[in-house]
């Protein structure tokens, strides 16, 4: 358990100079550092113990660190929202990167070490994983795919415009309709192995300032501070990319590719056009099916002269 309330850090490493001063660093800024020298005691230990951030050294003794960011990710007593970070000793690769995000890391350390940088990511991505599990608590996340569900959408899109009010910035809203079945037949194990490739795609990428949610089934909704029509027309083709064959083979075994349609809203200025924070959900989700078509028929923006449904 953390002491004092601090945040904890599960650390897999050997102890040796390369996992060393990654504990000193986490210490001196204020995190509990728990430190376990095996992958097996360090699985353990994550699902007993619940830490903030998981951070593995890439060379273990009786594992490759890249496979338990992947035992890590695929166990469910470790929470989706667990950040890992993985710790590569020499100057990584684009591979091994790719590599590692793919086993479900979130960042790798790797030289030339900046200590503030590390600080600053870290801190971020405890964050993060601190508001998941208070939505989570507070029942504003979906429990199939731990995004948020409507209710906690809702909450975020009025915190979020609430922020770019006084900041007088833009604020947009991206919803994908996927028009492959999530559940498809054929067993148990088919439908939470798609749906869950499609959730990993689409969070890879957004940003981590982006709020995403699930609307329906097949629906979901991206939050995007900071962006106007412009970034989220690009934002919605990245999430229609992120969403084609191969992008969802390179995770693992082969996933359908789902048809995807997309809507958006956008507001350049909150502070000097505001609207009410759901009404931004519900404009972009009105867009998929009535909106002024974008580009080609796939993508479309709200409809000034259509009149949205009201949230359910």
């Amino acid at each position: 358990m953390a002491q004092d309330g601090l945040p904890l850090v599960l650390l897999a490493g050997d102890g040796q100079e390369a996992t060393r001063w990654l504990k000193a660093l986490l210490e001196a800024n204020g995190y509990a550092v728990l430190q376990e020298r095996s992958a097996r005691h360090a699985l353990e230990r994550a699902r007993n113990t619940e830490p903030d951030v998981i951070v593995v050294d890439a060379e273990l003794p009786d594992m490759a660190g890249v496979e338990v960011c992947r035992a890590l990710r695929a166990d469910p007593r470790v929470s989706t929202s667990t950040p890992i970070v993985l710790s590569i000793r020499e100057p990584a690769t684009r591979a091994q990167r790719l590599a590692a995000l793919r086993a479900g890391a979130w960042e790798c350390v790797t030289p030339p070490h900046d200590a503030d940088e590390i600080v600053l990511k870290i801190g971020a991505y405890v964050q993060a994983k601190l508001d998941a599990d208070r939505a989570r608590a507070e029942g504003l996340l979906d429990a199939m795919t731990g995004l948020y569900n409507r209710q906690g959408l809702a909450r975020r899109a009025r915190e979020l415009a609430s922020q770019a009010f006084r900041e007088h910035g833009p604020l947009a809203c991206v919803v994908l309709a996927l028009d492959a079945d999530p559940e498809p037949a054929g067993g148990a194990s088919g439908p939470t192995a798609h749906l869950g490739r499609y959730v990993q795609a689409i969070k890879s990428v957004a940003r981590l300032s982006d709020v995403i949610g699930r609307l329906s089934a097949s629906e979901f909704a991206v939050l995007a501070p900071g962006t106007d029509a412009g970034g989220a027309r690009r934002l919605a083709e990245r999430l229609a990319g992120s969403l084609s064959g191969p992008a969802l083979g390179s995770t693992g075994a082969a996933a359908v590719a789902p048809r995807v349609r997309c809507g958006y809203e956008a507001v350049a200025n909150v502070g000097y056009a505001p609207i009410e924070p759901v009404d931004l959900l519900v404009r972009a989700a009105a867009a998929v099916r009535t909106g002024r078509a974008d580009s080609g028929s796939w993508l479309r923006r709200f409809d000034e002269g259509t009149t949205p449904p009201s949230p359910t």
